[in-house]
């Protein structure tokens, strides 16, 4: 399974789209390397990426909606720290087991929650920045 960012995924923020298609480029990459039979190899890069970029995207996200005074903010920050938490968590399951079809599946469920995110609450707060501006 491919993640790009569909119709229905963009935000119409040009900065939180664009970090958007980076974290799903690592996931695909990550993914094409392991069906090729070459996962080991990326997987570090891959979880350190993923865990570093999240933060500085969350920290992008939080900056645009702290500027804009986004009502939603703390709910969206609370979300955002669970899921580094959680992202966290899934990296270094993926580190110490390497490439198992569990590790992957485990990361594809923590991606299907981001992709969840993307669709609801960052549409919102793009929408509410979007709107701020006019």
């Amino acid at each position: 399974m491919r993640y790009e960012v569909t119709q229905d995924l963009i935000t119409g923020n040009a900065l939180i789209d664009s970090e958007h298609r980076q974290l799903f480029d690592a996931v695909n990459n990550l993914m094409d390397a392991c069906s090729q039979g070459q996962g080991r190899t990326q997987i570090q890069s891959t979880a350190t990426f993923l865990s570093n970029y999240v933060v500085k995207h969350f920290q992008d996200e939080e900056r645009l909606q702290t500027q804009s005074k986004y009502p939603g903010y703390t709910a969206h920050k609370t979300f955002h720290d669970g899921y580094r938490n959680q992202l966290a968590l899934t990296a270094q399951a993926l580190l110490r087991e390497g490439p198992t079809v569990k590790a992957l599946g485990d990361l594809n469920q923590v991606i299907g929650v981001l992709v969840s995110h993307i669709r609801v609450e960052d549409k919102r707060v793009a929408r509410y920045i979007r709107e701020q501006g006019k």
